[in-house]
């Protein structure tokens, strides 16, 4: 494994040859320092859940339907979720970002590659909940779509000034 530029760690660097591999920069993000319970506090970063399940991830990868599809693989050294891990992220310019933990390095690999690949099919990356597996609709943290959208999940806020009353602004 090698740290990139941003901070990550590419689990497959013979598979990278750039920060977008495939067509669309299609990246599925898994957290490597989680820590999934199996831990003792003492416990080496190697043997963290985390990097547990970017392994049996990475292990499984290359013959996975989400290869063949353009995923690009990456490891990201925090991703700040510490209360639901183990954490995996699914990106691309212009489509949905959708962020998932509460995975089992032992049980969810196969599931984490699937929804990898599905995002890869799907219009703009929109993943509804009956395509996702099952692990992955209840540990579903977060859908974010992406900045320039217009559809029926995004409505445009109106902000208007505050009055005050006595003359100053009450932030």
């Amino acid at each position: 494994m090698h740290t990139d530029r941003d901070g990550g760690t590419d689990l497959l660097p013979s598979l990278m040859q750039t920060d977008t591999v495939g067509n669309d920069g299609l990246t599925l993000s898994i957290c490597l320092r989680c820590r999934d319970g199996r831990e003792d506090s003492n416990t080496d970063l190697g043997q963290r859940g985390g990097l547990r399940l970017a392994q049996v991830v990475a292990d499984a990868f290359p013959d996975s339907t989400a290869a063949r599809r353009g995923i690009r693989l990456r490891g990201v050294n925090c991703m700040s979720n510490c209360k639901r891990p183990c954490t995996i992220a699914l990106s691309a310019p212009g489509r949905f970002t959708y962020l998932f933990g509460d995975l089992d390095p032992t049980l969810h690999a196969g599931d984490v590659l699937s929804v990898a690949a599905a995002y890869a099919e799907a219009e703009g990356g929109y993943l509804p909940r009956p395509v996702r597996p099952e692990a992955l609709r209840a540990g579903i943290l977060g859908r974010i779509p992406p900045l320039g959208f217009a559809g029926d999940l995004v409505e445009p806020l109106s902000l208007t000034p505050r009055h005050s009353t006595h003359g100053s602004d009450n932030l």
